[in-house]
């Protein structure tokens, strides 16, 4: 599906619409003469403005059919949808009105004196002006939801995916690294300043996604504002298996109790998805007392400073993962 906010065009605002729809109209009228000339300005004026309007709207996808729920709840999350499809619906509305009023006065400008036809059509760019002016809180809201989601992450959310999780520090960015062929691809999110890591892999001709959110799931959630959290809903959508990392040493900054819970929280926020527990850092021996690994019950051990495990980790993910890719004769169900 690729991308589905990239393409969006600009929104004019009221006022560009305008002039741009009069100043055409002018040409149009000096091109002809007497009532042929009112005609052209009319016609000219009101399918630009309704064509513009239309444009518009038709150029958003339709977020109940189009958008996986990964971005619609990603979107929802930084522009409210539902004002959203309300300044789209107002905006329809005014492209309509506008051939309404091309309706109501082209026949005005038939069978009368050039004065009185211009007397009609003066009255018609008013009309127009009038509908175009209100929606123009309509049109700057739709401009700027085009501009917060354009530069949404490059994330396919029907490739299967490998969410990364954990504390800053405890070795995420350099597991992603370490098993992705790009390095260090980072996508930017607009309501985080860190760039999400992302990276792909391929396993018997399926290509995997594999995904590090900092400053998402690097903490408890009660840390998360309102829009992180909501954030971290569109991930449960996305993630078909989640890797939860740990540093048994501490050295990250962060003990290994609250590393444990913050596995917790998410093992119960992601609770459809295989969460796997992965301690790192085994080159740190004297980390490694038995009675640690146990309160860890952690499900893998691994070094990504040696490479120790890193493959077994991989391996286990794509197991967990379990795709089945759906083969062209197959109808999708």
């Amino acid at each position: 599906m690729g991308m589905i906010f990239e393409d969006l065009p600009t929104t004019p605002t009221s006022e560009e619409l305008i002039d741009k729809a009069f100043s055409r109209a002018a040409r149009a009228g000096k091109a002809k003469g007497g009532l042929e000339a009112q005609q052209s300005m009319l016609q000219t004026a009101a399918n630009i403005i309704s064509d513009n309007l239309e444009n518009v709207v038709t150029a958003w996808p339709d977020f109940e059919y189009d958008a996986h729920p990964f971005y619609y709840e990603l979107a929802d999350a930084i522009v409210d949808v539902d004002a959203l499809r309300q300044s789209l619906s107002e905006v329809m509305w005014a492209s309509r009105k506008a051939r309404e009023i091309h309706e109501e006065y082209q026949p005005r400008l038939r069978k009368t004196d050039v004065d009185t036809a211009r007397k009609h059509r003066k009255q018609a760019f008013a009309r127009l002006a009038d509908i175009v002016e209100q929606v123009d809180d309509h049109l700057l809201q739709i401009n700027e939801a085009r501009n917060d989601l354009r530069h949404l992450p490059e994330i396919n959310p029907d490739e299967p995916t490998i969410v990364v999780a954990g504390y800053p520090n405890v070795g995420k960015s350099s597991f992603v690294n370490d098993v992705t062929s790009a390095r260090g691809e980072t996508a930017s999110y607009p309501f985080t300043t860190k760039g999400i890591g992302l990276g792909h892999f391929e396993r018997d001709h399926i290509r995997y996604q594999i995904v590090d959110t900092p400053g998402l799931l690097d903490r408890p959630p009660a840390e998360r504002n309102e829009i992180e959290s909501q954030a971290v809903s569109a991930i449960e959508h996305l993630a078909d298996c989640m890797l939860v990392m740990l540093d048994p040493s501490a050295e990250c900054g962060y003990p290994l109790d609250s590393q444990l819970e913050l596995r917790d929280s998410i093992a119960a926020q992601f609770e459809t998805v295989p969460v796997l527990t992965i301690a790192n850092k085994t080159d740190r021996a004297e980390v490694w007392d038995d009675s640690r690994t146990d309160a860890m019950n952690a499900d893998y051990t691994m070094s990504v400073e040696t490479g120790e495990n890193v493959e077994t980790v991989l391996e286990a993910a794509v197991e967990a993962v379990d795709y089945e890719p759906t083969l062209p004769f197959e109808e999708e169900r």
